[in-house]
């Protein structure tokens, strides 16, 4: 029977084989596939992959397709996969076939029938359709299948394409959407059942998982306060128990060492009778209160004199006067309590109406005194004061009033002195400029303008005789023909030396020449705008001059380049009312105050640098450093502010020596001295030395009030300047005068 059997599996291997042979070769490829993918579905049944779970019917390949992964080669590879188990099968069954014939009993017994351990699984630890083992799935963050079944075949990754749209779409349309939470394992989402909805619920609110459980019902008596007979536990008892303590052998022989020694002392009977003290009498140091060293001993009361005797000398009994004005004055102000009065024996003297409310009075002092000792430091107030150097020791500086300068009829507003300190330029309100002689106080001319003069600056190049005069609306520029005549020449020369362009720019001034008349005069250049001119200054090399007008915008400040005649407004915009600007002495810079700031800008990289802030209610005047490092600014609420522009954008001293409000401030460009002047009709000068170590502060110093103008109109000094070689200043003020201090 077995020949038989293995005869017939013998055939039936080789008819099967033959007919795939003799199968025609040009068939559609849809015939060749299909008893292919057959085979192994028939002959050994794989386990579903994760595709095949309850809710897919698609097959490893098909899903494969849908993922996104036609390239990966699945579809080939698992025809392939089925193609070969189906003729390793057929091969099997061959080779069986063949040595039936010649089996021995051992193989018989070998051969018999091997259980399947899978075919009857119980585990429901983890899901069935996952096959893929413990192992963990990190592993297979990177590739596009989670595992292997176990057939070798690769089980592929769920559909996830769903974006954030199809997730909204999802949560609204699906009412499980809340319930619904991914397994890790196959990857697919599941759905909670209520009663694991509930477990979750439960486990939120800190209760206990199971349902069946009661945490508050009543506890079991086990051990009841009668006697049993039997006992809880029949142990029988250690042998520690009845064996004396080697540690506390030890323990008890150390203790007996310290009483021994003294360590230890054996409590005393508490003596329960109470004590008492005097809480204010003892003021010995040596007792316990004088032991606190904030103790502080209570105020004791004065010792009756005479005024307090029952029977008091004739002279401090008041009279009839004296208690009638007694009476009459306030409680705090009289000078005793009561009135002293006299009566013949101690028998006869009444009870005294205000005791109990003095003795009420004693307690609150002593219940509210402050026992507090406050610790006291004894300065000298003479040490407060910083060290400064006396001013003999920071000569040379002006002290006395030299000259003085007659002859304008009205306020000088303005002044200016020549690059050589030769010649001085006034400006009044009298409609004139004065040209005056420094050594000897005389007016060598008068340049008549026809309007208020606001401000005057003498160009500060030596060869070049011009100088710069705001009225109105306009600049003039003076040639005043004073001192060495090569300048004076020079100065013309340059002047008439320009050729107007062929297409001239717009500009935001006219550039006008003088008339015959006005030559003669010595007026060559002048300069219109569009609103008053309140400010000119020049720049340290001669060449260009800056002018504040008058007027809201970004207008306010333009520059003028004298060799080409060229006027140009550098800023875009307004940041308020501009008061000064300020040439840096040696770098691209332009300072320009406004009414509570100063502004630094940068005028080759046409940005703002620095802002200063002064804290002032509104700047008044400005000067710089002549090494461009510090500068100083005065206000109208009379403060002098100084400013060290390495350090901070703030103060770095504000002065308030004067009581008025500031008119002009000064840097003598070659001594460390710097000038104040004030409607209060006073020049103060100061020492300011700068050093060179930047590590050390200025040291600033006022040396000298200077007082020489009288109040007109509410108005003191309106301008000082120093003289640039000599350490001399001038002011000039409202009374119509100019002086000079040395």
């Amino acid at each position: 029977m077995a020949g038989a059997r293995g005869a017939g599996l013998g055939a039936a291997a080789a008819a099967a084989a033959a007919a795939a042979e003799e199968r025609p070769e040009k068939q559609p490829l849809e015939s060749e596939t299909e008893p292919e993918r057959e085979k192994p579905s028939l002959l050994s049944a794989p386990a579903p992959s994760l595709g095949h779970g309850s809710d897919s019917g698609l097959s490893d390949s098909e899903e494969s397709v849908f993922s996104g992964l036609e390239d990966s080669g699945s579809d080939t590879s698992e025809e392939e996969d089925g193609a070969s188990s189906g003729e390793q099968h057929s091969r099997t069954e061959k080779t069986t076939g063949q040595q039936v014939g010649t089996r021995s009993p051992r193989t018989e017994e070998a051969s018999m029938p091997v259980k399947d351990e899978y075919a009857e699984d119980s585990s429901d630890e983890e899901d069935i359709r996952n096959t893929v083992g413990n192992v963990p799935l990190e592993w297979y963050d990177d590739f596009p299948h989670v595992g292997y079944d176990l057939d070798g075949r690769r089980i592929y990754k769920p559909l996830r394409s769903q974006d954030e749209l199809d997730q909204f779409l999802d949560k609204m349309d699906n009412p499980d959407y809340w319930r619904t939470v991914q397994d890790r394992t196959t990857g697919h989402g599941m759905r909670l059942t209520d009663e694991q909805v509930a477990l979750v619920r439960r486990l939120q609110r800190g209760q206990f998982g199971d349902v069946s459980f009661d945490p508050y019902e009543p506890a079991v008596d086990f051990f009841s306060g009668d006697l049993m007979i039997h006992p809880v536990t029949n142990r029988p008892a250690d042998k520690r128990s009845f064996i004396p303590s080697l540690v506390e052998k030890e323990k008890v022989s150390r203790m007996v060492h310290a009483i021994k020694m003294g360590w230890i002392q054996p409590r005393r009977p508490r003596d329960h009778t109470p004590s008492f003290y005097d809480l204010w009498a003892q003021e010995d140091p040596n007792a316990v209160l004088g032991r606190h060293k904030m103790h502080v001993p209570a105020p004791k009361l004065a010792l009756p004199g005479h005024a307090e005797s029952y029977n008091p000398p004739p002279e401090y009994l008041p009279s009839e006067e004296e208690r009638l004005a007694w009476e009459q004055q306030e409680p705090d102000e009289r000078k005793l309590g009561f009135l002293p009065r006299s009566f013949p024996s101690l028998r006869a003297v009444p009870a005294y109406g205000r005791f109990i409310q003095e003795r009420f009075e004693r307690c609150l002092d002593l219940y509210l005194c402050p026992r507090q000792r406050k610790m006291r430091v004894n300065v000298d107030p003479e040490e407060l004061i910083p060290k400064l150097p006396r001013p003999r020791d920071l000569q040379p500086f002006p002290t006395c009033q030299a000259l003085v300068y007659r002859g304008h009829s009205d306020l000088v507003r303005c002044l200016s002195v020549s690059p050589g300190g030769q010649w001085l330029a006034s400006g009044s309100d009298d409609g004139s400029v004065r040209l005056w002689e420094v050594a000897t106080a005389r007016c060598m001319r008068t340049v008549p303008v026809g309007a208020v003069v606001r401000s005057v600056a003498w160009n500060p190049q030596p060869t070049t005789c011009l100088v710069a005069v705001a009225v109105e609306d306009a600049v003039l520029l003076l040639n005043p023909a004073l001192g060495d005549r090569l300048a004076v020449g020079s100065t013309d020369q340059l002047l008439s030396a320009f050729t107007q362009p062929q297409e001239p720019a717009a500009q935001p001034a006219r550039w006008l020449e003088a008339s015959e008349e006005e030559r003669r005069v010595g007026l060559r250049l002048r300069i219109c705008h569009s609103q008053p001119v309140t400010q000119v200054t020049w720049h340290g090399r001669g060449d260009y001059m800056a002018v504040v007008l008058a007027a809201p915008g970004h207008n306010q400040v333009l520059i003028h380049q004298l060799s080409r005649r060229r006027s140009q407004s550098p800023f875009r915009r307004s940041h308020g009312q501009v008061q000064r600007v300020a040439f840096h002495p040696g770098r691209p810079f332009l300072l320009v105050a406004s009414q509570r700031s100063i502004r630094l800008y940068h005028l080759l990289r046409q940005e703002l640098t620095k802002k200063l802030m002064p804290n002032c209610k509104w700047v008044s005047s400005l000067a710089v450093h002549p090494a461009g490092d510090n500068v100083i600014c005065g206000s109208y609420d009379s403060k002098l502010v100084w400013f060290d522009l390495d350090l901070s954008t703030k103060p770095y001293r504000v002065l308030r020596h004067h009581k008025k409000a500031l008119r002009a401030v000064a840097f003598h460009p070659r001594y460390p001295l710097f000038a104040s002047g004030s409607d209060d009709g006073s020049v103060i000068v100061c020492h300011g030395r700068v050093y060179s170590d930047l590590l050390q502060n200025p040291l600033l110093v006022p040396v000298k009030v200077l007082k020489g103008h009288s109040t007109t109109r509410d108005l003191g000094v309106l301008d000082v300047a120093f003289h640039p070689t000599q350490p001399w200043v001038f002011s000039s003020g409202a009374d119509g005068t100019i002086c000079l201090f040395t």
